[in-house]
């Protein structure tokens, strides 16, 4: 079975070191230690947490569409040049960039610290933002 370190395991979750090793505390995910000493979780478990902490397709006020390819996150870089903007996503470990138009930026009010989903379609990436 594969195992992997609080840290590792934190960075796959997108969440601290802390958490993962208060989430094994609780029950949460399956703590052991490896032959080094080391705390660890096993994949399993982790798998299944990941999985719990996915958002739920049927959330309300969500769209409803296709696409399974979602990350969620938070607005970190916005830039306008002209009929054309780029807006930087971090989500959890994974920063996502995306062209669009100006305008679509403004229709989604989309600014720094903003959150959004971006939707991964092939080779598209849209932004999505709730309605206010």
């Amino acid at each position: 079975m594969t195992h992997f370190r609080i840290s590792e395991a934190a960075v796959l979750l997108g969440v601290s070191d802390d958490t993962v090793r208060r989430w094994s505390g609780e029950g949460l995910l399956e703590a052991g230690v490896d032959a080094a000493g080391r705390r660890t979780v096993s994949g399993a478990s982790l798998a299944r947490r990941a999985l719990d902490l996915a958002p739920g397709s049927a959330a309300p006020g969500m769209t409803r569409q296709s696409a399974r390819n979602r990350f969620t996150g938070i607005v970190t870089g916005v830039q306008r040049e002209g009929l054309v903007a780029q807006v930087e996503l971090q989500c959890g470990p994974n920063r996502i960039v995306s062209l669009m138009t100006a305008e679509a930026l403004d229709d989604l009010d989309i600014e720094v610290g903003s959150r959004a989903t971006a939707i991964v379609k092939a080779t598209t990436v849209m932004i999505e933002t709730e309605r206010c």
